[in-house]
C-alpha cells in the first residue's frame, strides 16, 4: 500500500468476538510517502479480543520513506482469557536513502490494566536514533508480542536469542502479565523477519 501520505488519516479497525479466533495480515507492505502538503499523516489501529478469543495481528512491515511523516498507533483491548500474536517491523528507508519521521507507539491492556505502553522514534528529529543505544546502525527493527494465560504457569526469564552485529540481534523479555515481548534489529526485512521467525518458535 502507497500510503499514508503527509496529510492522510488512517483507522482501522478489527475485533474478535468472544470465543472466536482470528489471523489477519496485510497483502504487502506499507508505504510512508512524502505528501502534498506538509503536515504528518496518521495510521492508527484499534484492536479488541473478547474473552477466550485470540488474534494472530500480522500486517506486513510498515516503510518509512525519505520525506515522509508519519505517526502510527495500535491500542489494543483484551478480556482477561483473550489470547493475542501481535507482530510489528518497521524499515527506515528504502535502499541507499534515509528514513522519514517515523513515530510509532504501541499500547495494551488486559482486563482494564497497561500491559505496554512503548514510544519509539526514528528518523530527522530523533536524538540518537541510530546511534548504539538505539539500532545501532541497523535499518530494520521490529517486535513480537505475545499475551497468553498460560504463560502465567510458565514464565520465562529475559533472554538474548541471536547476537549477531552483521545479521542482528533479538532479545526476549517477560512482561507484567501473561505475556511476553521479543525485540528485534536487523540490517534489512529479510534478515528481520528470518529473526521475529524464529523467535516466535522459542516462545
Amino acid at each position: 500500500m502507497n500510503a499514508p501520505l503527509g496529510g492522510d488519516r488512517l483507522r482501522i479497525e478489527a475485533t474478535a468476538e468472544a470465543g472466536a479466533h482470528l489471523h489477519i495480515t496485510t497483502a504487502t507492505a506499507t508505504i510512508a510517502l512524502r505528501g502534498p502538503t506538509p503536515g504528518h499523516a496518521t495510521y492508527d489501529t484499534h484492536l479488541t479480543v473478547a474473552d477466550q478469543a485470540s488474534l494472530h495481528w500480522l500486517p506486513q512491515p510498515l516503510i518509512s520513506a525519505a520525506g515522509s511523516n508519519l505517526r502510527q498507533t495500535c491500542t489494543v483491548e483484551l478480556a482477561p482469557t483473550a489470547r493475542l500474536v501481535l507482530r510489528e517491523e518497521q524499515v527506515l528507508g528504502r535502499t541507499g536513502e534515509m528514513p522519514g519521521r517515523l513515530t510509532t507507539r504501541l499500547t495494551v491492556k488486559r482486563d482494564g490494566h497497561l500491559l505496554l505502553d512503548q514510544e519509539t522514534r526514528y528518523g530527522p528529529d530523533a536524538p540518537g536514533w541510530d546511534g548504539p543505544a538505539v539500532l545501532a546502525g541497523h535499518r530494520a527493527t521490529g517486535q513480537l508480542l505475545i499475551v497468553d494465560p498460560a504463560l502465567d504457569a510458565q514464565p520465562l526469564p529475559v533472554k538474548l536469542l541471536v547476537d549477531d552485529p552483521a545479521h542482528g540481534q533479538a532479545a526476549l523479555t517477560p512482561l507484567a502479565g501473561p505475556a511476553l515481548l521479543v525485540t528485534a534489529l536487523a540490517p534489512d526485512t529479510l534478515h528481520l523477519s528470518r529473526l521475529l521467525d524464529a523467535a516466535h518458535v522459542v516462545a
